[in-house]
């Protein structure tokens, strides 16, 4: 880390910028040649899909079909670095743990399995069938099977899913907490109680027929930019795209296309949001109330559909028609004009699309706030036609899949139904733990067995000193990986690291090479084949760990899981038998571009428990008195959690936060120049944040502060530095997700602390 730089940046997204900063990314990792060409196999029929975002592909592709976090997430993954043995007999865990986030994924990919010895305070090697006895030993001599916790990352494949469930299940539990819990869970709550399921209704192709874009609570520049091509189509064409984020991105302003020459010529690109509003943060239930109410006063309502498919209408009305207009303007932050601008816009549009991401989803009212934006889609009828819907914005390239193939603590019975049948046993009906429910599990003593399936838990997770403390608790902690991250030096009393194939690289099975699938942000389901030779030859494939594990510690087992690994298509055929919606699964998805999965809201089916779509909504007093106020005499704030442009999810790839003008240093804090002068502070004063909670306080301490186009009283700052302010029990009503994007904060200034 360099020296904290900061620059308000004013050129475009994408462009010259984006294509220094990919070529730089393959230099670093020493693969310059051949990432160049690896990337032209990205996202391609005939290759992998980007282990990086949930984006869909479009049909006709073109040859360049990533984007510069695409660029940095394969330069990572098929860097020239490795982590060998000699390695770790250099470097104590001590040492290891000292190191930053950055640089422990910077040492390289992973070459061998590694045991912890705590007498030496080193990773040692061992063999696989060793690593594999102690597990077994440690999971069969547990009191419960319900005394382990299995958590997935959203990298993992479908068919490494569902063999990873089948192993759970078949072990005795439900307790398969996953990257899904800390994300979209809301989503996943909230929406099939609306709609009668929970993805998203749109396809990519809808894009193209939207007349009117609502993006809500995310930042595609960063975090998804292969998007930023979508929405730059669509403007071009004069789609209205009106953006709702506390923060004047400018990946949602204007991007230069690097595929278009005459954009790269003149570095000007093409506006984006026709239409930027900076409500406060957690206003957005206040802003889809408002546009309700705009709609039912002013608009014209699709009375039809709203008649022949819905239910609830005069519920909603009255409470959106009894709310006052202040009450709504001052909860959002948005003015009376933005929202008459806002309602006409929506109104006029024949065809449209709303769009989120964790800016909705990490809040205390995350669910509520969902229903909401769907309402505000039923009452115009955009719903199951062609260019409107609803759209989540996924993270990980298959969160979405892994949840299809099962991974989740709450099953539905009838899945566990015919998963028993097709594998000859009982699965457990009991629910399991959620990522909250773990880490309660885990410092209570009550789970003594952590098992990662890819991620980085330890970082990922709120409340992140309380995490940590509760894994070096465990009797044994798993984590299956590609590199170092720093759940492998916050470990149990004893600790595998179990290195695995990443998505670039060739998996060969009984001499084949195996192709995966993955399911993407519009549940189009499609293969992924590996182009690289693995780093190391002593790699194995996820389905391969899962299933010799399981043979470990599953001697009864009915499955035939080495001949199940032997063959991919033999994992799928069991899967077009359990999971609804994958008959025939080969036969469709060798299919060129494999398949979308039928998802009934597309047609105007509701698979509610009155077959109708559902108005819900509850009164904009119970969100607002339902909140927790510090009690200080200080101004306090409300902090979000943001990504810097290097990174991703808890992949730190550099020091660089190039669309907001950081750089060399991530211990930072974005304030409004007024609430900085209020309080005393100038541009690079070093500060303690304090977060409230009803248990108490928890400080993040030493950082910068930065002046930047937020609302008054709102403040963000890099993800995951700052989850040690995110009380565990702070969390979504319902959906347990962490209230990221809601921290009630102050701020004291270092000097006064050393005074």
């Amino acid at each position: 880390m360099s020296e904290l730089k900061f620059r308000p940046y004013h050129q475009p997204a994408g462009g010259w910028g984006a294509l220094r900063a990919s070529m730089q990314s393959l230099r670093q990792q020493g693969i310059l040649s051949e990432g160049t060409a690896l990337l032209l196999k990205s996202n391609q029929a005939e290759g992998f899909d980007c282990p990086g975002c949930a984006w869909p592909d479009p049909d006709a592709h073109s040859t360049f079909e990533f984007c510069e976090n695409g660029v940095k997430a394969v330069a990572a993954e098929a860097t020239s670095k490795r982590v060998t043995a000699d390695f770790f007999a250099r470097h104590s865990v001590s040492w290891l743990a000292q190191q930053s986030d950055y640089d422990l994924e910077e040492f390289g990919r992973l070459t061998e399995p590694m045991i912890y010895d705590a007498a030496s305070d080193h990773y040692q090697p061992v063999s696989w069938e060793q690593a594999f006895a102690q597990i077994a030993h440690h999971l069969q001599v547990l009191d419960s099977p319900h005394q382990a916790i299995f958590y997935t990352s959203g990298r993992t494949s479908n068919e490494a899913a569902f063999l990873y469930q089948l192993f759970v299940r078949e072990f005795g539990t439900n307790n398969m907490p996953d990257c899904s819990n800390m994300c979209h869970e809301p989503t996943s709550l909230g929406m099939p109680e609306s709609i009668g399921i929970g993805k998203g209704t749109v396809t990519l192709e809808d894009f193209d027929h939207a007349d009117t874009l609502l993006l809500f609570g995310h930042n595609p520049g960063t975090n998804h930019p292969r998007m930023l091509g979508t929405l730059r189509d669509a403007a071009k064409r004069g789609c209205r795209i009106l953006v709702f984020n506390p923060l004047r991105e400018r990946g949602l302003q204007r991007f230069v296309n690097p595929q278009d020459p005459g954009e790269m010529l003149t570095n000007h690109g093409t506006e984006i949001a026709t239409h930027y509003y900076q409500p406060r943060i957690g206003g957005d239930y206040a802003i889809a109330l408002g546009i309700v109410r705009y709609l039912l006063e002013q608009g014209s309502l699709d009375e039809d559909f709203i008649d022949t498919h819905t239910e609830g209408f005069t519920a909603l009305k009255k409470i959106a028609l009894d709310t006052p207009w202040a009450e709504i303007e001052s909860e959002s932050g948005l003015s009376h004009a933005e929202f008459m601008e806002i309602g006409k816009i929506y109104d006029s549009g024949k065809a449209s699309i709303i769009t989120w991401g964790m800016g909705i989803t990490q809040h205390k009212h995350a669910v509520s706030t969902i229903q909401m934006l769907v309402n505000v889609l039923l009452l115009k009828g955009n719903i199951g036609k062609p260019g409107a819907g609803a759209c989540p914005i996924r993270g990980h390239s298959n969160v979405q899949g892994d949840r299809t193939m099962g991974i989740w603590e709450r099953p539905a019975a009838d899945f566990l139904d015919r998963l028993g049948k097709e594998f000859g046993f009982e699965p457990p009906r009991e629910p399991g733990h959620d990522v909250i429910a773990s880490i309660t599990a885990l410092e209570k003593g009550e789970a003594k067995v952590f098992f990662g399936m890819g991620g980085n838990f330890a970082n990922a997770t709120p409340d992140t000193r309380r995490v940590h403390e509760a894994l070096r608790h465990c009797e044994l902690t798993v984590h299956v990986t590609t590199k170092l991250n720093r759940s492998h030096v916050v470990h149990g009393k004893n600790a595998l690291i179990l290195p695995c194939l990443g998505r670039t690289e060739i998996d060969i099975q009984n001499g084949q090479p195996q192709g995966i699938t993955v399911e993407d942000s519009m549940s189009m389901v499609h293969i992924s084949q590996g182009m690289r030779a693995p780093a190391s030859s002593q790699l194995k494939s996820e389905c391969a760990i899962i299933a010799e594990l399981a043979e470990a510690t599953l001697p009864d087992s009915k499955t035939p899981w080495r001949a199940l690994v032997e063959d991919y298509d033999r994992i799928r055929d069991r899967i077009s038998r359990v999971v609804a919606g994958f008959e025939d699964f080969n036969a469709r998805v060798h299919q060129p571009r494999g398949f979308h999965l039928d998802l009934p809201p597309r047609s105007r089916r509701w698979t509610t428990p009155s077959g109708k779509a559902q108005f819900i909504a509850q009164p904009l007093h119970h969100i607002t008195e339902d909140r927790f106020i510090p009690k200080s005499s200080e101004q306090v704030f409300n902090l979000m959690t943001i990504r810097s442009h290097d990174q991703y999810n808890t992949t730190i790839y550099g020091y660089e936060d190039r669309y907001r003008g950081v750089s060399g240093a991530r211990n930072i804090c974005f304030m409004h120049p007024e609430d900085m002068a209020e309080l005393g502070f100038i541009e690079n004063t070093l500060v303690d944040i304090i977060s409230h909670w009803t248990d108490g306080e928890r400080v993040a301490r030493s950082f910068r502060l930065l002046p930047y186009d937020i609302p008054r009283s709102c403040v963000a700052g890099y993800y995951p530095e700052l989850n040690v302010l995110v009380p565990l029990s702070s969390h979504a009503d319902r959906a347990n997700t962490p209230t990221s994007k809601s921290i009630r904060v102050t701020f004291h200034a270092v000097s006064k602390r050393d005074a």
